[in-house]
């Protein structure tokens, strides 16, 4: 077994040595294309030339073949299992109910929560003392933890085989969250708007945890030779813009953001944000603390893809951008016309470098089967035969 991605030298594939130039925002004749986190299984039997129900049977090999033979140059999240929790009806027999996942009644640590002084209780209780706990508990030099990050890489990178290119994401990233998916939606931000302070305290702890989580795995991106970049993505707006008003973003959350994320931007360590919703009002704010890229975009809520990719970040260079054809109009609602003409409209938009194409998020099932092929089809063109 490999000790570090050093160790793969000499053997990457075509694919993945592209993936690695654009994440150095090195000129390119191709355009690399993301995995697809395809939800719909026919599919992806279909394309990683499986057996129909192959994939249930054997979901890692199933989906990494379909994410090899449908030409993925990199790829990030690695959740093989993931189109098992939703079908064509709704949430699959896997998917836990949850707060933000069908819950009927929402109970953390015993105590339920229906309302939001239930919140504020619960954190007092239970969140604060056990995000005291870990801090203390958690070593920014752990040379050891980040050994176990490396091994991990290393592994799935193994079983990808050379031609596509495994970047961080799993365990090393973290930082100050909206803590709806644990309280609910609806009490969450009724205690978010009826106490600040406890939610600047909640930030405040999420932050100091998540500065020493992120040098460990700054420390392990360094020391294995990983591809230097992190997607940040926590869903923070809808498609009026941020869930909560964004002023109040500023003194509550982004100065923790901010010095949460400092480790990995000491190491030159590259970090893109995943953009659900309408994002517009967070984008320079984030640049400002040091995000250098974007991904996702959901261009039918206000997203103004070209205006981001003209902008540079807090240095002056080009920022990266995971662009995709839309997940919630264009590949379930438009024609393969709309899907290619889309495609040609994020390149031609595009940065000159550090451009990746793919899908904005997930592809639900009952997406058009014709549009993911379609969308497949242009991607290797992109990726083959570059921007002309």
């Amino acid at each position: 077994m490999a000790q570090t991605f050093a160790d793969f030298d000499g053997q990457w594939g075509a694919n993945a040595r592209l993936a690695w130039d654009t994440l150095a925002l090195r000129p390119t004749r191709g355009v690399p294309n993301q995995a697809m986190n395809l939800m719909v299984i026919p599919l992806i039997e279909e394309i990683g030339r499986a057996a129909p129900g192959e994939y249930e049977k054997d979901p890692e090999r199933v989906y990494r073949d379909f994410q090899l033979r449908g030409g993925a140059c990199a790829l990030d999240q690695w959740i093989p299992t993931n189109p098992l929790t939703m079908t064509a009806r709704g949430f699959g027999a896997h998917t836990q109910r949850r707060a933000t996942t069908g819950a009927k009644r929402i109970v953390v640590d015993d105590m339920a929560i229906d309302s939001p002084e239930a919140v504020v209780e619960h954190m007092e209780r239970f969140l604060f003392p056990r995000l005291e706990k870990q801090i203390a508990a958690i070593d920014p030099a752990d040379d050891k933890a980040a050994a176990r990050l490396v091994r991990q890489e290393i592994e799935v990178q193994e079983f990808f085989g050379m031609d596509m290119l495994k970047i961080p994401y799993k365990g090393f990233k973290s930082f100050p969250m909206l803590l709806y998916s644990t309280y609910g939606y609806a009490n969450y931000f009724m205690a978010y708007a009826l106490y600040p302070d406890m939610m600047a305290r909640c930030f405040h702890l999420q932050g100091d945890l998540a500065e020493r989580s992120n040098a460990i795995a700054a420390r392990a991106i360094i020391k294995g030779g990983l591809p230097r970049l992190i997607r940040l993505d926590h869903d923070m707006c809808d498609s009026r813009g941020t869930l909560v008003d964004v002023r109040t973003l500023d003194s509550l959350w982004f100065p923790h953001f901010a010095r949460c994320i400092r480790p990995f931007l000491e190491a030159n360590i590259r970090l893109i944000w995943h953009c659900d919703g309408n994002v517009m009002d967070m984008v320079p704010r984030l640049i400002d603390a040091g995000i250098s890229g974007f991904q996702g975009f959901q261009y039918e809520d206000g997203v103004d893809y070209p205006a981001i990719c003209r902008m540079t970040d807090r240095n002056g260079d080009p920022l990266m951008i995971w662009a995709g054809v839309s997940v919630t109009t264009t590949l379930p609602h438009g024609t393969t016309d709309d899907v290619v003409n889309e495609l040609k409209w994020l390149v031609e938009h595009g940065p000159a470098v550090g451009l990746f194409l793919g899908a904005s998020s997930s592809i639900a099932p009952a997406t058009n089967p014709a549009n993911v092929k379609g969308l497949i089809k242009w991607l290797n063109h992109y990726r083959e035969h570059g921007r002309g």
